[in-house]
């Protein structure tokens, strides 16, 4: 697929959840305990650093307050004064089982495939961020052309963009680069480069 722009794609950084290894699914909201840590910062000014001969044009990113920190961590350093909040690059909708260990919501599905279709009451599935994915990466590519963007956001978000950028058409395709070290599902503050 010929793009219209260049994109590097970065999840937040390391949270005081992450970091306290809670294994809890966020609630909604912008708490403060969502904040990144010290160390989150440390890993989006390193992120950030490695894409300044980049000369990344714009961002846009999740509004959610980890996401934002991470934003404006980045956007000092690559001088872009100027930040995009979009809310279709927020997090996955957990529904009911916001709050709730990730246990609890694994324990939900027969397969993590399954998680393409079957949702939590309240909630989304991949399909679904897929869907408002999909309406953010046509909006941008209609609207922009020749600029290099960086966009900030959470996990499973930034993986199916990816796989949207690349051209992936079946969730076969999406589920493939889901494991470890395809280097499209991005750990706190990793950069992804398509």
């Amino acid at each position: 697929m010929k793009l219209n722009n260049k994109y590097f794609l970065l999840r937040h950084g390391q949270t005081i959840y992450q970091k306290n290894g809670i294994k809890v699914n966020y609630p909604a909201g912008s708490d403060p305990t969502l904040s990144i840590t010290p160390e989150g910062e440390e890993m989006i000014k390193k992120a950030a650093e490695d894409l300044k001969t980049k000369n990344i044009s714009m961002i846009f990113s999740s509004p959610a307050l980890r996401t934002k920190q991470s934003s404006e961590i980045a956007g000092k350093i690559l001088a872009v004064k100027e930040i995009n909040y979009d809310s279709r690059l927020v997090d996955i909708n957990m529904g009911v089982f916001a709050g709730k260990t990730h246990k609890e919501y694994e324990d939900f599905f027969s397969s993590k495939m399954e998680r393409f279709e079957k949702k939590p009451e309240g909630g989304e599935n991949w399909t679904d961020i897929l869907a408002r994915l999909r309406s953010f990466f046509d909006d941008v590519e209609k609207k922009y052309k020749g600029e290099t963007i960086l966009i900030v956001s959470h996990a499973d978000p930034l993986w199916l963009l990816a796989g949207l950028i690349k051209g992936f058409k079946t969730n076969e395709e999406f589920f493939s680069t889901r494991k470890s070290g395809d280097n499209l599902y991005p750990d706190v503050g990793e950069l992804i480069r398509i």
